[in-house]
């Protein structure tokens, strides 16, 4: 078995998934998929206690506003927490910290700009 599908993900713990690619809708949805894949590698927890604790996400949320990837938020939180890797305080802070950024706050350029862009300018790439 490779270390590939030692992290598969199957029945109740599957991601959403389009021709054997993993889809994601937002870019936070990559980014908490690779942190938990990164911090299984570098050896914080077994990639089935993760598994264990996505499943029990997965089984708790409400089948009406089902939305997988905040399951594996969930999933990832708690067996942070249980591993006493995250401090309750610190992931409310952290929350807070994220919810009040503005919509667009990761894209990089300077705010004092014109979000405009002259399409001649971006297409002569050449000179």
């Amino acid at each position: 078995m490779t270390e590939s599908d030692a992290m598969l993900l199957e029945g109740d713990a599957a991601p959403p998934m389009a021709n054997g690619e993993v889809v994601f809708e937002a870019p936070w949805q990559s980014r908490v998929f690779g942190l938990a894949r990164s911090l299984c590698e570098l050896g914080y927890y077994s990639w089935d206690e993760f598994r264990e604790q996505l499943i029990q996400a997965v089984g708790e949320a409400d089948e009406e506003a089902f939305e997988y990837f905040d399951c594996f938020l969930q999933a990832l939180t708690n067996l942070l927490r249980d591993k006493e890797l995250l401090e309750s305080g610190e992931l409310v802070m952290r929350e807070r910290e994220f919810a009040a950024r503005p919509h667009g706050h990761d894209h990089k350029h300077d705010h004092k700009q014109d979000h405009h862009h002259d399409h001649n300018h971006d297409a002569d790439v050449t000179g």
